[in-house]
């Protein structure tokens, strides 16, 4: 049944070229890549191999030079920029590694900043903050700014400003990175109980123990998608 459902995301051919000083760096080489509603997805693979690339393209942060990519079964290669913000602020839940927390913003403030760019009604903004912050533990810090907080605390708040917006599919991005193995450990268990609920996450890291909390691994080398890591070939 479910190869009947058309795919969350689908990538075709996608190659990316960046051109430097007359020279060509091919960041991806036809990539062809589908995720699924409900799917937990890993990313792996060696630094420089393209997986920064990739998600920034998920991402609609940066377009391929060729191939195809849709999202929700349409193509987002004739969006205009409005269309493309709009589709990140409403599908696409950001994780970072370095969190990208508003210093000046207290906690609520920065969880409910992307909904308030939707012109969401005050009502249910708190609503549903509320219940991110109290999803990830860190309701009673609400009225702190990020500087008070630990890592761990604040990789926290950042994964409540992904979901608060009940996006399509969460994208981390070396969502541990900044974090020590207990915190990346508590990280790492938010996402697994995420996706539990439902979410789909594609996730990027390049540190094996926690590419293996997904369900599917994919595995990049030289911007390609090879069938597993090079090392162990």
């Amino acid at each position: 049944m479910s190869d009947a459902t058309p795919p969350l995301i689908h990538l075709h051919k996608v190659t990316k070229v960046f051109l430097t000083d007359e020279i060509e760096t091919h960041a991806l080489e036809e990539v062809d890549l589908e995720i699924h509603n409900g799917e937990y997805v890993a990313i792996s693979g060696p630094s420089g191999c393209g997986k920064s690339t990739l998600l920034s393209i998920l991402g609609l942060l940066d377009t391929p030079s060729e191939g195809e990519y849709e999202l929700n079964g349409q193509s987002v290669a004739n969006l205009k920029m409005s269309e493309r913000a709009r589709t990140r602020n409403r599908e696409i839940g950001f994780i970072f590694q370095s969190f990208n927390l508003i210093g000046d913003l207290s906690v609520y403030e920065n969880v409910e900043l992307p909904l308030t760019y939707r012109g969401m009604r005050p009502a249910e903004r708190k609503e549903r903050v509320t219940a991110a912050l109290e999803k990830v533990e860190m309701a009673h810090r609400a009225k702190h700014l990020p500087s008070q907080l630990s890592g761990g605390q604040q990789q926290r708040v950042a994964v409540a400003r992904a979901v608060c917006g009940q996006p399509s599919i969460l994208l981390a991005d070396e969502p541990t990175g900044n974090l020590d193995s207990k915190n990346g450990g508590a990280v790492m268990e938010l996402l697994a109980g995420l996706h539990a609920e439902g979410s789909t996450i594609c996730m990027v890291t390049h540190d094996p123990r926690y590419a293996e909390h997904a369900e599917r691994g994919i595995h990049l080398f030289d911007g390609r998608v090879v069938d597993g890591p090079p090392d162990e070939s």
